[in-house]
């Protein structure tokens, strides 16, 4: 799928507060597509809960913080410097702030992206 025709669904609302929820259920599959759903979002960081379906890819980006990701469906392959680390349920990985990373979906999975900002003044 070209960059023209990719889908990226994206809530922006943050996630109820005191309310329970089950992670791997506020987010969808959906197909041909990348669902992004803001967890938290402050001027400190965020927190998202991110569907890729299978053949997605988030293209090439440089981030100016650390990012912190864990699997929490499927299976991910997260390329850091051009070094391919493939993750699975439950595994985790931090992009470091200033390196060039690209996230592929061999097969669906489903992520928290976790982004810190303070620290970085």
């Amino acid at each position: 799928m070209t960059d023209q025709n990719k889908k990226y669904l994206t809530d922006t609302l943050e996630y109820d507060k005191s309310r329970i929820f089950i992670i791997v259920e506020i987010i969808e599959y959906i197909p041909h597509s990348v669902v992004i759903k803001t967890i938290i979002k402050k001027t400190t960081g965020n927190v998202t809960a991110v569907s890729f379906d299978a053949g997605e890819i988030l293209t090439e980006k440089i981030s100016p913080f650390d990012t912190f990701i864990q699997v929490i469906d499927g299976q991910a392959e997260i390329k850091i410097s051009g070094t391919s680390h493939n993750l699975k349920t439950g595994e985790s990985i931090i992009i470091p702030a200033h390196s060039r990373h690209t996230i592929v979906a061999n097969k669906r999975f489903k992520m928290l992206s976790t982004i810190i900002k303070s620290g970085y003044e």
